[in-house]
């Protein structure tokens, strides 16, 4: 009988540990989804490292214009008490509200990181409107073309939108060119011969490269 009442209590001790183990590994998992939003602010840009190749390498060969900043993508934070959204405009879902978890796991997946970027203070006033506006915006399909109209958005356009009553960026004119020929990149030609459309060339845009050059922003850390 001794013998029994001892087993019982040793598996009631394996239980606790078991079960101090398990609520030990949902404290780290906590903290460890805690510590990626940690430090990001309402208003935030998480703009997604470019790939070499493929549509993400063309925009990057015509973009770039500094050598720590190669990106293809953009969204905008939206932190309240409901989570932590991103607000962006992304060829799968269009002008979508995604949660950050979402957003960065998609990114990971694709073998791509996210880097922030934060409005200087003297310009922090405007990201409540910023914000309205790119949620009155959400719906809207992907513009493919590049091309801006009133009825789709690609990701940086979205983002410009969100800020265009304030003029924190700005629509430039977009080149084709690659910069090592000094022609239209390849890619871009028969991107836009499939589509029976001519090389926007010249006309107004912006890319996520044009908008992590703005000195309205500072780059803040990499996720």
């Amino acid at each position: 009988m001794n013998g029994f009442l001892f087993m019982k209590a040793i598996l009631r001790r394996n239980n606790f540990f078991g079960l101090f183990a398990f609520l030990t590994f949902l404290t780290i998992l906590s903290g460890c989804k805690n510590s990626v939003s940690s430090g990001l602010k309402n208003g935030d840009l998480l703009f997604v490292t470019a790939k070499e190749t493929g549509l993400s390498g063309a925009i990057n060969n015509v973009t770039q214009k500094q050598k720590n900043a190669s990106f293809d993508h953009i969204g905008i934070l939206q932190k309240d008490k409901k989570g932590i959204f991103v607000l962006h405009a992304a060829p799968k879902g269009g002008s979508q509200k995604q949660e950050l978890k979402d957003f960065l796991k998609d990114q990971s997946d694709d073998g791509q990181r996210v880097v922030i970027y934060r409005l200087k203070p003297q310009f922090q006033k405007n990201i409540p409107d910023a914000i309205e506006k790119a949620n009155s915006m959400l719906g809207k399909p992907y513009n493919f073309n590049y091309i801006l109209d009133e009825n789709s958005y690609y990701c940086s356009d979205y983002i410009e939108r969100a800020f265009r009553k304030d003029h924190v960026f700005k629509l430039e004119p977009m080149t084709f060119i690659d910069p090592k020929t000094g022609k239209t990149n390849a890619f871009w030609e028969e991107f836009y011969a499939k589509k029976n459309l001519k090389v926007p060339e010249g006309e107004p845009g912006c890319n996520p490269n044009g908008l992590a050059a703005s000195d309205k922003i500072e780059r803040i850390k990499e996720l």
